[in-house]
């Protein structure tokens, strides 16, 4: 028999004992789904910005530990007129006199453009209603953000009233609302703006939900030049974000006077999918969309309309909001709300764009070389959605060394710090010495340590035996012709030595002298050059992969005279001949 139909056996669990998650999962109802057959959201995709409306400074100073003085205020209020924000909820005015300070601040100190509004928020009760027009007296267009709970909970056990008695809260205050601003406005404000939510939308009966906004449309008349903002909060995040995209198309298609009605999502994060929800809103008809930077609100937060913005950015649409100085607005923020951003937090945190994965690093690596070669504008690199630099950071962190990185990392390292373009049998190679140290130091490598230890083991040699004072070369006789001596001076242990050697070049010349001295027969397998640009005195590096009885191995010499360069080469990669052969 199906478990589902036999529960006779399940016995009840009692006080103080641990529940399992299957007896525990019982006492929570899945959330109903919406019928709409003909959705069209699905099928859509996000072209253009919606409008945005920070709520930092009401919801997120709200759900802090410490709320904002007036400093911390204004220092975020400043970032959200920097980022572009039009719309700007400043507070509560009539909730306490640190808020209402700050509102008369922010009308008559703050800076405020024509085109910026702002938002106060109050509930549907008269002498709050009264309180908050004061606050806002002498501002350009702001908006009343007036509330009140609908969902069938709240009406049930916090309100004790049935829908009518809820829907009467709602179209008193606004009916309130418009007159006041109707004798308040004049000429030089310009007038006011509405907005009305119903707040616990997301557990309202979509049918309750539509009867009382309709209600308040009715009051409030919103006109084509005057339109009415109803925001359509997830205040708790309860289900899946296909259906908030489903409730919001199903009140786009049925709310009166649709076209002086701004849809306005306002979703929460209890769930953890506040971003996707938002998004799917908004091909779900919503024009709006109110959050905070980085998600900061009450319990798991608002929707980060940063990510929002940049998700934006990444397919190609302005966002509307600059977020180019990310730097910046993580710092503020920090400020701010005195709390600290995660180090995986998208766009902004400290290892967001940084790779530790050896394949993930070689892949970056090669990527980061083929768009500096290519004649295309579009940013196409594996693992980077963004460029760092469009959110003002460098490329400095993209790659970082440890235990789990590979010859691409260091490589890139390198080449971007210092300059140095290895072979790829030199990345190789190099990387099993740094794997060697990251093992054994059980953390990150820096990448000051990654080129010390190069320059250590492959050019300075500290404590090696041989080391390339000079040369010179002179032909070998008319018997010879083509053929060259070179006549070269070297130190071993110390002591200076002469040798000499033949060959068609300085380099033949050099291993066939050099494989003279030590007995031992040299060749060079593969030999590369570049000059340098990175700050050094020195001008060029070779590189040589020196081929032995034993296998291969590799020298790096650096030089002004790229032909010193490469016997220094030649004489590094003789040195670790040595010292593999014991």
């Amino acid at each position: 028999m199906d478990a589902t139909t036999n529960s006779s056996d399940k016995q009840p669990v009692k006080t103080g004992q641990k529940a399992g998650m299957p007896e525990a999962a019982m006492k929570y109802r899945a959330y109903p789904t919406i019928s709409i057959p003909d959705r069209t959201w699905p099928s859509k995709t996000i072209t253009k910005a919606p409008i945005w409306c920070s709520v930092d400074l009401r919801d997120g100073n709200q759900s802090l530990v410490n709320p904002m003085g007036h400093d911390r205020k204004a220092r975020m209020f400043k970032l959200l007129l920097d980022m572009g924000f039009k719309e700007i909820e400043i507070g509560f005015p009539s909730a306490s006199q640190t808020d209402f300070d700050f509102a008369r601040w922010c009308v008559e100190e703050g800076g405020v453009p024509e085109d910026v509004s702002l938002q106060v928020l109050v509930q549907c009760r008269p002498e709050l209603i009264t309180r908050t027009f004061e606050s806002l007296e002498g501002a350009v267009k702001p908006i009343i953000h007036f509330y009140n709970s609908t969902s069938e909970l709240q009406r049930r056990v916090v309100f004790a009233k049935d829908v009518a008695g809820i829907k009467q809260i709602a179209v008193d205050a606004a009916k309130m609302i418009t007159d006041m601003a109707a004798k308040a406005a004049n000429g030089a404000n310009g007038g006011y703006r509405f907005q009305y939510s119903p707040e616990s939308f997301t557990g309202t009966e979509l049918e309750v939900a539509l009867e009382i906004c309709n209600a308040v449309i009715a009051e409030v008349k919103p006109t084509a030049d005057n339109k009415l903002i109803i925001n359509l909060p997830s205040t708790v995040e309860m289900a899946t974000p296909n259906i908030y995209a489903d409730q919001i198309e199903w009140m786009c298609r049925q709310i009166d006077n649709r076209e002086n009605v701004i849809i306005s999502l306002h979703p929460h994060n209890d769930r953890g999918t506040g971003i996707a929800a938002t998004e799917l809103g908004l091909m779900a008809g919503a024009d709006r969309v109110e959050g905070t930077l980085f998600g900061n609100g009450e319990r798991t937060g608002n929707v980060d309309v940063v990510t929002l913005a940049l998700n934006m950015y990444t397919q190609g649409i302005d966002p509307e909001l600059d977020c180019s100085d990310i730097e910046r607005i993580k710092a503020v923020y920090e400020y701010s709300n005195e709390m600290v951003i995660p180090e995986r937090h998208p766009y902004v945190g400290e290892l967001v764009y940084t790779a530790f994965s050896g394949s993930h690093q070689d892949a970056i690596n090669k990527g980061m070389k083929a768009i500096r070669q290519a004649n295309d504008p579009h940013w196409e690199v594996p693992y980077l959605p963004i460029d760092p630099r469009d959110v003002g950071r460098s490329y400095e962190a993209i790659i970082r060394i440890n235990s789990q990185s590979g010859k691409g990392g260091i490589a890139y390292i390198l080449q971007e710090d210092y300059g140095l373009n290895l072979p790829r049998n030199l990345q190789v190679e190099f990387r099993e010495d740094i794997q060697r140290i990251t093992d054994e130091e059980g953390k990150e490598l820096p990448s000051r340590r990654i080129h010390e230890r190069f320059m250590e083991r492959y050019v300075e040699q500290p404590g090696a035996r041989l080391k390339f004072v000079d040369h010179h070369t002179y032909p070998a006789g008319v018997d010879h012709k083509g053929v060259r001596v070179v006549a070269a001076e070297i130190t071993d242990r110390g002591e200076v030595k002469r040798i000499e050697g033949k060959g068609t070049g300085p380099i033949d010349g050099f291993i066939n002298a050099l494989s003279t001295y030590l007995g031992i027969e040299l060749s060079v397998n593969d030999y590369s050059e570049h000059s340098l640009q990175h700050g050094s005195n020195a001008s060029a590096i070779a590189y040589v992969e020196m081929e032995h009885p034993g296998g291969k191995l590799f020298g790096a010499g650096i030089n002004q005279n790229i032909v010193a360069a490469s016997l220094e080469a030649i004489i590094s990669a003789a040195n670790r001949v040595i010292e593999a052969r014991g």
